[in-house]
């Protein structure tokens, strides 16, 4: 059996993208697990349609990988550290942000983030909004690439 056919077989036999998510949460059993679980119902309840993945497993991070969450491409991953829980969302630099949310990673070209620290009050209804703003910069740009699912012509 070859590299590829492996590492297919031994993220199956790990859980879904999703339960890996549950799994994270549950091993953090602290303020950063629910803040996590809170960010996540919230990704949802903005797009029912975001797809949700695990990506970077590596020994570094115990092969636990980073929730990410997509829809036509990457709205944003959910990194915990031991001080915070940080939302990079991966077109970050494009997006309006109203209400201020970005407090992190601002002086990139792409990304930005928003770093939650423990006690910190997510504004549920801003972050919704930016979750939806970056939807829609993603089915936007989705639809001008050929090839993808916005892209081909019914």
């Amino acid at each position: 059996m070859n590299k590829t056919k492996n590492r297919t077989k031994d993220a199956k036999a790990a859980g879904s993208p999703s339960q890996l998510i549950d799994a994270r949460i549950k091993d953090l059993n602290d303020w950063r697990g629910e803040a996590l679980a809170r960010v996540r119902a919230l990704i949802k309840q903005a797009d029912p349609d975001v797809v949700e993945a695990v990506k970077w497993r590596k020994p570094s991070n115990a092969m636990r990988g980073v929730p990410v969450w997509e829809h036509d491409g990457i709205i944003c991953t959910g990194e915990t550290y031991k001080a915070v829980v940080k939302l990079t969302f991966a077109k970050g630099a494009a997006l309006e942000d109203p209400s201020g949310l970005f407090n992190a990673s601002l002086d990139g070209n792409v990304r930005r983030a928003i770093d939650i620290h423990e006690g910190d009050r997510i504004d549920e209804k801003a972050l919704k909004a930016l979750i939806r703003a970056a939807v829609a910069l993603n089915t936007s740009q989705a639809a001008r690439r050929p090839g993808t699912r916005a892209g081909v012509a019914g």
